[in-house]
């Protein structure tokens, strides 16, 4: 299983930025990927996921009306669309797989069998 994410960076408060994950390799057609992040002395935080057959989303409180997560079926990816970002939102962003998820396990980091490698994402106000 690979999942490469891409699409970090450095912008300024109030920018965007457009993450990409591409999934390769999962076991099966039942999963949904998600976004966390990491910023440094913090534990993992849930940011966004997407069940992959159905195309439900879900988002962190933090992070709705300012991120959006979408995916493409034809290309096996999943983008998170971050907009208004915030110097808070300075972390280290990882997509992850998770089989059969039911919407309760999401947000679990936890749930999550498989991880891509993280990109950084800074903020500076």
């Amino acid at each position: 299983v690979q999942l490469q994410a891409s699409g970090g960076g450095s912008v300024q408060a109030g920018g965007s930025l457009r993450l990409s994950c591409a999934a390769s390799g999962l076991p099966t057609s039942n999963y949904g990927l998600g976004w966390f992040r990491q910023a440094p002395g913090k534990e993992r935080e849930f940011v966004a996921a997407i069940r992959w057959s159905r195309g439900d989303t879900y988002h962190a409180n933090s992070v709705k009306g300012r991120f959006t997560i979408s995916r493409d079926k034809g290309k096996n990816t999943v983008y998170l669309q971050m907009n208004s970002l915030t110097p808070e939102d300075t972390a280290v962003y990882y997509c992850a797989a998770i089989s059969s998820p039911i919407v309760s396990s999401l947000s679990q980091p936890l749930q999550y069998s498989y991880w891509g490698q993280g990109t950084q994402v800074t903020v500076s106000s």
